[in-house]
């Protein structure tokens, strides 16, 4: 029998009672038994997806371990979807203690959602930044933030003109370019809310390339039958161990006074060097609320600094 999440991640023993977790994208893959760990550990879950079925099947599940939890759908394409979703949040819950940045892709089609924006860039950053930067007020004063990026952003550079579609990404250029913004983003929101004097803690993560995972749906032609293939190969990355890497980042007691740093296995490791640019993840910054005409978050917490200063 394959080991849970929790142990893989050694926090079986952590009392997550009265913590508030959302997880998006956790109505499969990672996101799901990042989800079911969590309640198990007894904390209350809201759980994020497109899909109703699914996401009542997941709190149905997290209702049988007796945890508190709730579905809210929202397609993290459209602007709007993810300021609602924030709002039921707020509403529904006290506080936030633990906000999984989950849900994404790698999308096989170029296409601009209908903000102009190059649609995994969107997804995959946009909707993370837009709905952690809503919930910021709403977050404990020890909460932690934590992203799903990947390995995959390495050999990525910033490139902001790319996403207005001017210059068109392939579908695997598109996916590093967004993981890249990933790490990038949790470096900026680690710096600012610690200017802001804030508690909040920030890190992202590579889950590892993990064929159960539904990432490989979106692989062209036969990769998707080949990396399906390889969840049965020993020592090939499951689910269980993605789910691990979030609940390391986000539970352990570890990593509670660590923030701004990438983890891989269950350790920090150094992302690229375009990964660690300062200057990049403060025009990312700007340049996102730019795109989502929104008021710059936690401006006021670095005005007369740049990045290199802190």
């Amino acid at each position: 029998m394959a080991a849970a999440p929790e142990s893989i991640a050694g926090v079986a023993d952590v009392d997550c009672r009265g913590l508030q977790a959302l997880v998006t994208g956790s109505t499969s893959g990672i996101g799901r038994a990042a989800a079911l760990a969590l309640g198990r550990l007894g904390a209350d879950v809201v759980v994020h997806g497109r899909d109703e079925a699914a996401g009542a099947a997941v709190v149905e599940t997290l209702a049988d371990v007796g945890a508190d939890a709730q579905f809210v759908a929202a397609d993290f394409a459209d602007v709007e979807a993810v300021r609602e979703l924030a709002t039921v949040v707020e509403e529904t819950t006290d506080q936030l203690d633990l906000l999984v940045n989950n849900a994404g892709g790698l999308f096989r089609n170029g296409a601009l959602t209908d903000a102009g924006v190059e649609y995994t860039f969107h997804v995959n950053h946009l909707s993370p930044y837009l709905l952690t930067t809503s919930l910021l007020d709403h977050l404990a004063d020890d909460a932690r933030v934590v992203t799903t990026a990947s390995d995959a952003h390495r050999g990525a550079t910033l490139d902001l003109d790319r996403v207005r579609g001017a210059d068109p990404f392939t579908g695997v250029e598109a996916y590093a370019h967004s993981k890249l913004a990933n790490v990038l983003f949790t470096r900026e929101l680690a710096r600012r809310v610690d200017a802001a004097g804030s508690d909040v803690t920030a890190n992202s993560l590579h889950p590892g390339a993990i064929p159960g995972s539904g990432f490989s749906r979106f692989l062209p032609g036969p990769l998707p039958r080949l990396v399906q293939s390889l969840g049965v190969v020993p020592g090939v990355p499951s689910v269980a161990d993605g789910a691990a890497e979030v609940l390391f980042a986000g539970v352990s007691p570890r990593t509670a006074d660590v923030s701004g740093r990438y983890f891989a296995d269950r350790r920090p490791r150094s992302p690229s060097m375009a990964a660690r640019d300062d200057d990049a993840a403060r025009r990312l910054w700007t340049e996102s609320a730019t795109i989502l005409d929104v008021a710059e978050p936690l401006a006021d917490a670095v005005a007369g600094h740049t990045a290199g200063d802190d």
